[in-house]
């Protein structure tokens, strides 16, 4: 791995130092930066990873409000945040990424291209040289759903992290370009989506399971079973394909969805509802990608009358209402349910 310029880091920053809000903090940071938190057990470190996405927040806001309150974690903790410059734009905590910016989580793999491939690559040099015993990446949903995990791998301690924080855990063979996955073999590495980002519940969930993770001498300790779901489904809008949200068909857009279809986040819907409208191009609009990259649209969806319906029972996951969200990344996810 060729050195990327190392990114900055703030060694045991204060209550005093961080400001009374996480907007201080932010423009006080100014660029991506890692802060290192020393522990009780200075032998052992543990990461965490915030703001990867600048519309979600939760994360960044727990490690705040924990360093306001002047504690100490029980073993040495190395915390990234990452794009600030998107958080902070007009209007704050409303940007996926900078303006004419790549989504970072999507540029951890070679050839680390861009400043953000820089940056991804930076990070993970550092993150080489900590070994950390194990890394959690907050999260937001993009609408409103319960919180859950994501691993790309299914062993004991992959369920044993998200319990600290939540009770169900996905388990994803699709590759985007994650953190999660560039580290997947180099230490257990857990997702956590907290919640929708306008939920100020994502927030206090997000605190509580960093409290736990700070504190636990083993994370064993605190942790509480997990459901383990397998093999989502990503589905996107193909390319030049529209959107919108209402609550009846718009007939100059390919997709309409209904503007609360986030409400069932984790529910099961049956064949016989409704999940929206397809125009005259009809599931052509859709990609439905598994993990070897192929369109199964056809075997998840169907049309009767322009309505779009599932082919089977299924689960629907991190379903967004924000129309940019669903045509710059995905629509959302499809657990066929077994």
């Amino acid at each position: 791995m060729n050195l990327a310029r190392p990114i900055p880091r703030w060694e045991a920053p204060t209550p005093q130092d961080v400001g009374p809000t996480v907007e201080d903090f932010l423009v006080k940071l100014g660029e991506p930066t890692f802060l290192w938190l020393p522990g009780l057990d200075a032998t052992r470190t543990r990461a965490v990873s915030t703001l990867l996405h600048g519309n979600e927040p939760s994360g960044v806001r727990a490690l705040h409000r924990w360093i306001r309150e002047g504690r100490q974690p029980q073993v040495n903790l190395l915390c990234f945040i990452g794009s600030i410059g998107a958080a902070l734009t007009d209007p704050q905590f409303s940007h996926r990424c900078a303006p004419e910016g790549k989504d970072l989580n999507r540029c951890f793999r070679s050839p680390f291209e861009g400043p953000e491939g820089t940056i991804a690559q930076a990070m993970l040099q550092e993150l080489h040289h900590a070994q950390p015993e194990a890394l959690i990446d907050f999260h937001n949903t993009s609408g409103r759903s319960p919180a859950y995990g994501v691993t790309t791998l299914n062993r004991e301690i992959q369920e044993t992290l998200t319990g600290v924080f939540c009770d169900h855990l996905i388990v994803t063979d699709l590759r985007l370009g994650t953190l999660m996955e560039a580290t997947e073999y180099d230490w257990p590495t857990v997702t956590i989506e907290a919640g929708w980002a306008n939920d100020p519940k994502a927030d206090e969930l997000a605190f509580r399971g960093f409290t736990r993770y700070a504190l636990a001498k083993d994370i064993s300790d605190v942790s509480s079973a997990v459901t383990v779901l397998h093999h989502p489904i990503r589905v996107e809008l193909q390319k030049g394909a529209t959107v919108a949200y209402d609550r009846a068909m718009i007939a100059e857009v390919d997709l309409t969805l209904p503007p609360d279809v986030d409400r069932l986040n984790f529910g099961l819907w049956s064949q016989q509802e409704t999940l929206g409208w397809v125009g005259a191009r009809g599931l052509d609009v859709l990609w439905a990608k598994n993990a070897m990259g192929q369109n199964v649209s056809s075997a998840i969806f169907s049309v009767h009358n322009g309505e779009l319906r599932l082919a089977h029972p299924s689960r629907l996951m991190m379903v967004t209402t924000n129309p940019e969200i669903a045509q710059s990344d995905c629509l959302f996810y499809i657990l066929p349910d077994s």
